[in-house]
C-alpha cells in the first residue's frame, strides 16, 4: 500500500494570503471551484494501492473537520485524518514527528506535498519513476524562467539517470532553471535516513551548547527548539541529493504556486481550463437563454446569473452568488454571498464573501502576465498593478470604480479607488 502526506501549515502563515485568509485557512480557500487542498485529494485519490492521505499542520483540529468529512464520503476507499503539531516543527519535523502513525500498515512510498501549489498533478507517472529507478526519494521538478529560478529549490539534475545530482534552496546566483514543485514521494526507508540526520544535528547542537556555556550565552529552551526541527529543503533534500539518493521527476504539466491572494486567480484559470479539457460536467454549459457563458467556468448550483449577464473565461462564481442584468465578470472569483448588481463589470479580480458591488461599479485588476504580478501585490507598502482584492463584507457603492487595489473587510467604498490598500 502508499500513503500520502500532505502539509498544510497553520494560521501564522500566508500571511500574503491575506485578507482571504482572514476569513478562512489558504488550504480550505476555493480555486476552481473547489479548495486549494481538494484537487490535490482528487489527484492522490487515484494514484495506484493509496490507501490513507494524512494531513499534517498546526491549525486548530476542528479546522478541517467538516473538510476531511465530506471528502470521506466522496472518496471512501481512502482514509483520512489530521495531525496537529505541538509547535512548528519545520518542513519535515511534522512528517518525521509523526513517523509512527505515518507508518502504521506498513506503506511502502509515502507521497509528500505542499498544500500551496496548483498542478496537473501527474502522479501515477511520478510513482512510477520512483519505483524504477528505487532512490529512497523523488522530487518532482518544472523548468521555470532562467531569471525568476532565484525564487524557488534549484535542482540539478542528470537527464539520463534521472538523478538529482544537486539541491539548493533559493540560491543567490544560477544554479539550474529545474525548480522544486512542492511535491516529493519517498520510500519507507526515509524515516530511518532521517533519523540519522537528527542523531547529528542533536549532536552539533550539543557541541554547540557546551561551548556557549563556557562563555556563559546558552539559552537551552530556544536550543531544544532548534534542534527539534527539520526543514525538509535545507536538511533533507539537501542531503539525499549529496548522498545519491534523490531522483528527478519532470513535470511537463502546468505548475504554479498559490502564495500570495492574487495567485488564487491564475490558479483558478488553470483548473477550469484543466475541467474544460477533460470535458467535465462540473462547468456551466453555454444555454440559449442565457447567460452567456465564453470558455471556462463554474457557477454554484445556488447562484443566481442574469440571463443577459456575460460571464467568462475562467471564471468562479460561488454559493448563493447573484448577478443582475448586464453584468460583466471575466478572470474572476466570485464568493459567497455576493451580489453584482445591475451592469457593474469584475474583471481580475477577487470579490470576497457578503460584498455588495452597485450598478455600473466596477472592480478590475491587471492581468496576469509573470509571477511577479501575483508573487508580490504590494512593494514598500504600495499597491502594484496585480488583482484587485475585495475582503469579506466589502460595499462598493453605484457608480464607483476600484482599480488594482486591495480592501480589508468590513468597508465601505463610496468613492473612486486606484492602486491602494485600504485598511
Amino acid at each position: 500500500m502508499n500513503k500520502a502526506v500532505i502539509l498544510v501549515g497553520g494560521p501564522s502563515r500566508a500571511t500574503r494570503f491575506r485578507p482571504l485568509s482572514m476569513h478562512l485557512p489558504q488550504p480550505l480557500f476555493p480555486v476552481g471551484g473547489k479548495p486549494i487542498i481538494w484537487h490535490q485529494i482528487k489527484a492522490l485519490s487515484a494514484v495506484k494501492d493509496l490507501r490513507e492521505i494524512i494531513l499534517i499542520g498546526f491549525f486548530e483540529d476542528f479546522v478541517f473537520r467538516s473538510f476531511l468529512d465530506r471528502c470521506q464520503e466522496e472518496f471512501p476507499e481512502i482514509a483520512f485524518k489530521y495531525l496537529r503539531e505541538y509547535s512548528q516543527l519545520g518542513t519535515a519535523g511534522g512528517f518525521f514527528h509523526f513517523r509512527d502513525q505515518i507508518m502504521r500498515g506498513n506503506p511502502k512510498n509515502i507521497f509528500m506535498l505542499y498544500t500551496d501549489i496548483c498542478c496537473s498533478f501527474p502522479l501515477n507517472d511520478l510513482l512510477s519513476q520512483h519505483e524504477r529507478h528505487g532512490r529512497l526519494g523523488t522530487i518532482m521538478v518544472t523548468k521555470v524562467e532562467r531569471s525568476s529560478a532565484r525564487l524557488y529549490g534549484c535542482v540539478v539534475v542528470d537527464y539520463e539517470t534521472k538523478l538529482a545530482a544537486h539541491y539548493v534552496e533559493k540560491p543567490e546566483t544560477y544554479v539550474s532553471d529545474m525548480a522544486s514543485t512542492g511535491v516529493f514521494v519517498f520510500h519507507q526507508d526515509i524515516f530511518r535516513y532521517m533519523a540519522q540526520i537528527m542523531d547529528r544535528r542533536a549532536n552539533e547542537f550539543e557541541h554547540q551548547r557546551a561551548n556557549e556555556r563556557a562563555y556563559g550565552r546558552s539559552d537551552d529552551n530556544d536550543d531544544a527548539n532548534d534542534a527539534n526541527r527539520l526543514r525538509l529543503e535545507q536538511d533533507v533534500l539537501r542531503q539525499l541529493a549529496a548522498d545519491k539518493k534523490l531522483s528527478a521527476f519532470l513535470c511537463t504539466g502546468f505548475w504554479r504556486q498559490i502564495k500570495s491572494a492574487a495567485s488564487a486567480v491564475p490558479a483558478n484559470a488553470l483548473y477550469l481550463q484543466k475541467a474544460l479539457k477533460e470535458n467535465t460536467s462540473f462547468l456551466a454549459a453555454p444555454n440559449p437563454e442565457g447567460p452567456e457563458i465564453v470558455g471556462a467556468v463554474y457557477i454554484h448550483p445556488s447562484a443566481q446569473v442574469h440571463p443577459t449577464a456575460r460571464i467568462g473565461p475562467n471564471v468562479s462564481i460561488h454559493a448563493r452568488a447573484i448577478v443582475g442584468p448586464g453584468v460583466r465578470i471575466n478572470d474572476s472569483i466570485v464568493l459567497d454571498n455576493v451580489h453584482i448588481k445591475d451592469n457593474a463589470a469584475v474583471l481580475h479580480s477577487i470579490a470576497g464573501w457578503d460584498s455588495r458591488i452597485g450598478c455600473w461599479g466596477r472592480v478590475e485588476g491587471s492581468p496576469v502576465t509573470s509571477s511577479d504580478d501575483i508573487d508580490e501585490v504590494t512593494h514598500a507598502g504600495v499597491k502594484v498593478n496585480s488583482i484587485c482584492i475585495l475582503g469579506e463584507d466589502v460595499q462598493v457603492k453605484d457608480e464607483v470604480f476600484i482599480r488594482n487595489s486591495i480592501v480589508l473587510p468590513h468597508k465601505d467604498l463610496a468613492s473612486n479607488k486606484h492602486n491602494e490598500v485600504i485598511m
